[in-house]
């Protein structure tokens, strides 16, 4: 497939209508793309970007910005931004901060976005819930799973259970990341995993 942008999820009024309405947790423009691009004809997207993990401010900005940017001029989905809230993310994860990547500091990280985009999700009318983040190879989709189905359950709100690694969604969102020339960063936001990341 030719790595081109995802075509545009706009469509009418009716259209939208007729579509489960589905927010879209998103850390990042490249991880978003391929998930759009597979989700959009099925459901009226809008992207939740709510990510107090990211450090520095520079950095949560960069990803923040090229997202926005994509969003509005190439896929042509509302995307809206959550709280940037650091210092509720560090007292998530007190006394993790040791812990390795996949590990327990992870969960909890999950966790609070997860939450944070469902409780979002049901207060604004949307019919669903899900985020991009199983699209990483360094995440694994059971883990984050579970965690959207308990907080779903908890929530009062669906949770769309995926794995969008398979069927080469890592690959394609490459391709079309490396078409769009995005930024695409080497660590996973947090400042527990820059010095590795920067090593």
């Amino acid at each position: 497939m030719h790595p081109t942008a995802p075509k545009s999820n706009r469509a009418t009024p009716s259209e939208n209508r007729a579509k489960p309405r589905l927010l879209l947790h998103a850390c990042c423009a490249p991880c978003s793309t391929a998930v759009v691009e597979r989700l959009a004809l099925d459901y009226a997207i809008s992207i939740y970007f709510f990510n107090p993990n990211i450090y520095p401010v520079a950095e949560y900005l960069q990803r923040r910005d090229e997202l926005l940017h994509w969003c509005n001029k190439v896929a042509g989905i509302p995307c809206l931004e959550g709280e940037y809230a650091p210092e509720e993310w560090m007292e998530q994860v007190r006394g993790l901060e040791l812990e390795p990547e996949r590990g327990r500091r992870c969960n909890r990280c999950f966790r609070l976005r997860l939450q944070r985009t469902a409780i979002y999700a049901r207060e604004h009318g949307y019919d669903l819930f899900t985020t991009v983040l199983s699209i990483s190879p360094h995440k694994r989709h059971e883990r984050i799973n579970r965690l959207g189905l308990a907080l779903a359950a908890r929530c009062g709100i669906e949770f769309y259970s995926a794995n969008f690694k398979k069927q080469n969604g890592f690959k394609r969102s490459i391709e079309i990341s490396t078409a769009q020339n995005f930024y695409r960063q080497n660590y996973c936001g947090c400042v527990f995993s820059r010095p590795t990341a920067d090593a």
